[in-house]
């Protein structure tokens, strides 16, 4: 499944799923009779892939939040970089920041527990035993913000369109083949496929926009088109509106005070603050010092120079402004070094394998990163799904119906990154990597690495786009070079990296690739063979490997979490032995600075940090910041 936000993440997903195939979607008007519950097909308040539902059926609210918390308040957010439409429908475009807020779910995640999910807008889910189908029966109190009730309709007019011109989610939904209206509140997705134990509750990540809004006219008498770009605020059900923007520069969302699903059990305690307003920074030192300066009020820090030399400024002397570290029970994800084996210098592993050869995370740890990250040694990095030592047991198995596809080492050693604990070892790793190159045809000729059939010299180029990144890649270049290897830095602005990511026009960027803890049909828009050719998939590396086509689809299909297991771990170690990225490292810990205006839930979650979702604005610790000068 794939990983979920706190913030009404079916938007985020819709962004991120760049990849394309066919689906055949078929709507219809008639009603079946599907509303009376069987011992085949028990209705549910809840879904989840990793065991029982924490939550039982009734239940009042989640146990991280606060559900007296009091309602009111400003947040202040910065984001990167600009927007340029509010159109989730397509995928193209920047996305304001914080457009999830306008919308509901079928169904919404809970933040402490993996891969489940609880009712929002349906009232109860359920679906046979073969997981041929899905149902979802709609609340009767569910309504868009115009008062008009969120109906049938909706949904399949929302499906049917994501598919059709989201290329992602026509991906992601491949298996879908038919949306049908089969009770007044009831729609039922079917499947061509049976036993993926995924779909019925990927289909409840499907965000729900009204038919009759795009279906009509706009202030100026034309038809709203799903497939355009637009800036006009659109309507919604959720807990937030639009109340103000500048173009690109900033967004206002306002707390709907009559929103309809304030008193639902998944709602209760959250969506907090009156006002969420972002301001759109092009440069990440400036919005560093708005912070510092009370112009923000939260910040996310992902910069470990910043959190160990930045936070040395009055207001956070005086206790003004706190720093504090959430550690979540999260997958973390690979972040890399991503190669583009679409280019043919990066086509042999052995190639692949010399630039993770000649990177010294060891080094930069100590004198980038003040000693704050560990390194990522798996896809599937802190869970029970990473792979480790050598297979064995069910592993094993699956791995030996591939074994003539998939490198001879992923049965004899296990995968080890090197480790430069003294400058002879990474001396050592950089003897290793030139042999490497050499018996991958690209040798040193007059002190520059040239490929012996072609004379080409192996140049590679560092796609960034943040400036702050170019500590990082320096030192790591001045490695390559001592390989004999051309290599450099291009930092372009946000919208020609979203354009040049989209159409794999690349060597090296860095990419991460998150994983939940119920991997499946997200699998496919990574590695595939079939999402290496589509344009904007998320298969940014170019994989073609046909064992690990076979290796997804067992994941997909996997009949018990045993089994998914075992078939991650092998997919994960395959992964690793083709070398396809050079992995970085990740913060054991979740970093976060705040304006001391807010209170947070005695129990936070364990799966998000969920700022935005759970805390609320604290009026006599504001008052207090006010008396110091804040």
């Amino acid at each position: 499944m794939a990983p979920r936000t706190s913030m009404r993440s079916g938007i985020a997903a819709a962004c991120l799923l760049l990849s394309a195939s066919i689906v055949t979607i078929q709507t219809g008007d008639s009603v079946a009779n599907a509303s009376e519950t069987t011992p085949d097909q028990p209705r549910k308040h809840a879904l989840s892939l990793i065991g029982e539902p924490k939550y039982p059926a009734g239940f009042k609210h989640f146990d991280y939040v606060n559900p007296n918390a009091p309602k009111g308040g400003q947040v202040r957010l910065g984001a990167n970089g600009s927007y340029d439409t509010l159109n989730i429908f397509t995928g193209k475009g920047d996305t304001a920041s914080g457009i999830g807020l306008l919308y509901d779910n079928l169904m919404d995640t809970s933040l402490d527990q993996p891969s489940t999910a609880y009712c929002q807008l349906c009232e109860w889910v359920s679906y046979p035993k073969d997981f041929s189908s899905v149902t979802f029966k709609l609340r009767d109190e569910a309504k868009w913000h115009d008062g008009k009730p969120v109906s049938v309709e909706d949904v399949i007019f929302s499906f049917k369109t994501f598919t059709t011109l989201n290329p992602g989610w026509k991906f992601y939904y491949k298996n879908v083949i038919k949306a049908e209206k089969t009770g007044e509140r009831e729609v039922t997705f079917r499947f061509n496929v049976k036993g993926n134990r995924e779909l019925p509750q990927i289909m409840g990540d499907l965000t729900v926009l009204p038919k009759h809004y795009w279906d009509d006219t706009d202030a100026h008498y034309v038809k709203r088109d799903p497939a355009k770009s637009t800036l006009v605020p659109p309507l919604g059900s959720g807990p937030y509106k639009i109340s103000k923007m500048t173009r690109g520069a900033s967004m206002t969302y306002t707390r709907v005070k009559d929103y309809w699903g304030k008193n639902i059990a998944c709602n209760v305690g959250r969506y907090n603050f009156d006002e969420i307003s972002y301001t759109y920074f092009r440069d990440s030192t400036v919005a560093l010092e708005a912070f510092k300066s009370g112009l923000l009020d939260y910040r996310a820090e992902t910069s470990s120079k910043n959190w160990a030399t930045a936070y040395n400024f009055p207001a956070f002397n005086k206790k003004m402004v706190k720093k504090q570290t959430i550690k979540l029970k999260t997958s973390q994800p690979m972040q890399a070094f991503v190669m583009n084996t679409r280019r043919s210098r990066f086509k042999d592993p052995l190639v692949r394998h010399a630039f993770t050869l000649a990177f010294n995370f060891e080094w930069a740890n100590k004198n980038l990163f003040y000693s704050q990250y560990k390194r990522v040694s798996s896809y599937f990095e802190n869970t029970e799904l990473a792979s480790s030592g050598l297979p064995t047991g069910r592993e094993l198995e699956i791995l030996n119906e591939v074994k003539a596809l998939v490198p001879p080492e992923v049965f004899t050693k296990p995968y080890k990154l090197p480790v430069n604990k003294t400058l002879r070892d990474f001396r050592k790793n950089l003897y290793y990597a030139s042999k490497h190159l050499d018996e991958a045809g690209w040798k040193i000729k007059n002190g520059v690495r040239v490929n012996t059939k072609t004379g080409e010299q192996l140049k590679v180029e560092f796609l960034l786009v943040q400036a702050a990144f170019e500590r990082i890649v320096m030192p790591y270049i001045n490695s390559l070079r001592k390989l004999g290897i051309k290599a450099t830095i291009r930092q372009v602005d946000t919208s020609e990296y979203i354009r040049r990511h989209r159409k794999f026009d690349f060597d090296i960027i860095i990419g991460t690739f998150r994983q939940s803890q119920s991997p499946g049909n997200e699998q496919r828009s990574y590695w595939s063979s079939a999402a290496s050719d589509k344009e904007g998939s998320r298969n940014t590396i170019g994989i073609k490997n046909k064992a690990i086509d076979k290796l997804i689809d067992k994941i997909i299909f996997a009949k018990t979490r045993k089994e998914l297991v075992a078939t991650t771990r092998a997919l994960d170690r395959v992964l690793l032995w083709n070398h396809y990225l050079v992995p970085q490292w990740y913060a054991p810990y979740e970093r976060i600075a705040y304006w001391n205006k807010f209170g947070q839930p005695k129990t936070l979650p364990d799966q998000d940090v969920g700022f935005l979702a759970t805390w609320w604005y604290d009026q006599k610790s504001a008052d207090a910041l006010e008396k110091i000068g804040g």
